[in-house]
């Protein structure tokens, strides 16, 4: 089978991936991940338990931009779900209350699109895929996003970036995200996919036999309804969200589920506790498939889920970039193997 090849930076537990295998077996190719970059131990730990051994580089600031032409190796398309936290609503909040930077000017997790550039300007894979939060559209009335647009098209054809929700590719999770392509030789037109608009339904993402651990006890039942009506008398927030099974979807999942879960209470009928969503139903509402693998405890694998990119939507995204270079470019490097 011919194989293109890619390297997954910022790679969580591999969900970028997953979607371009995907995206590629519809076509009659295979993926050849040629290398990896997570600083997260217990992510590598799920990475590695779903993928075949692949070169880790832990920490993608420790490569040098002179070393990149010979640690990073050749590769068709670059994968990177770049860090959110910097750019978020949420991320920017707490760095404010902690008096730290966000942004650009977050020297730990802010300016680490400039080692992607740096990777895309010496190795110049065929074509790039990164995705972060949807408020990278607006952050600074957009000037960060017009600054990166600015550098990447200085050696590809970047179309217009475009935010596309999972809640429109058949997830029931409204989770909207920003993708950026580019494509180092291009002719022609690039299309980010159109949304399926399949009917979703929370409960079609539900285990069928919930363990009872997930059901909040009484406590903390009490504390989420208390600070819910602090939060609506001083105007702020939501202070939890419930959430019914015939609902189309639930508000996106964050990283943070694991303290509470406050963004997606599942209602259990009257005068019963709501429950928590399993780590396994936020994987699903993520799209990963049954047979994803994860033996991290419950904290861990919500932060997995949580932080991981929505499968169906970047399955798309990387379909139709795979279709235009299948299609339109004679350089790849495409390996072949017996099938």
């Amino acid at each position: 089978m011919k194989k293109i090849t890619s390297i997954d930076l910022f790679a969580g537990v591999g969900g970028m991936r997953i979607s371009l295998s995907k995206a590629l077996k519809k076509m009659g190719y295979e993926d050849d991940c040629k290398l990896y970059s997570e600083i997260n131990s217990y992510s590598q730990q799920t990475y590695e338990k779903n993928f075949s051994p692949t070169k880790l580089i832990e920490d993608i600031k420790s490569i040098k931009e002179k070393d990149i032409e010979n640690t990073i190796p050749d590769h068709d398309i670059l994968l990177a779900g770049f860090p959110c936290q910097p750019f978020s609503r949420a991320g920017i909040s707490i760095r404010k209350n902690l008096n730290r930077a966000h942004g650009f000017d977050d020297k730990d997790q802010g300016d680490l699109f400039f080692n992607i550039l740096s990777i895309l300007n010496i190795k110049k894979p065929k074509a790039f895929i990164l995705e972060n939060v949807q408020n990278l559209k607006t952050y600074q009335n957009g000037a960060i996003l017009k600054q990166m647009l600015k550098k990447l098209r200085k050696n590809y054809y970047v179309p217009d970036p475009q935010v596309l929700d999972a809640q429109d590719f058949g997830l029931a999770q409204r989770r909207r995200r920003i993708f950026i392509v580019g494509f180092l030789n291009f002719k022609g037109q690039f299309n980010f996919p159109k949304p399926s608009y399949k009917r979703t339904l929370v409960k079609d993402f539900l285990d069928i036999y919930p363990p009872k651990k997930y059901i909040i006890s009484d406590l903390l039942w009490d504390s989420h309804k208390k600070r819910k009506i602090r939060n609506k008398k001083a105007g702020k927030g939501f202070g939890f969200k419930l959430t019914y099974p015939s609902d189309k979807a639930t508000i996106t999942i964050s990283a943070r589920y694991y303290k509470d879960g406050s963004e997606c209470l599942l209602h259990r009928g009257e005068d019963k506790n709501p429950r928590k969503l399993t780590p396994r139903e936020v994987f699903r509402l993520q799209g990963f498939p049954e047979s994803f693998k994860f033996s991290v405890s419950d904290l861990q694998a919500y932060r997995q889920a949580g932080n991981a990119v929505p499968i169906n939507v970047v399955e798309k995204v990387c379909l139709n970039v795979a279709e235009y270079l299948i299609l339109n470019q004679k350089n790849l490097v495409i390996n072949k193997k017996a099938s």
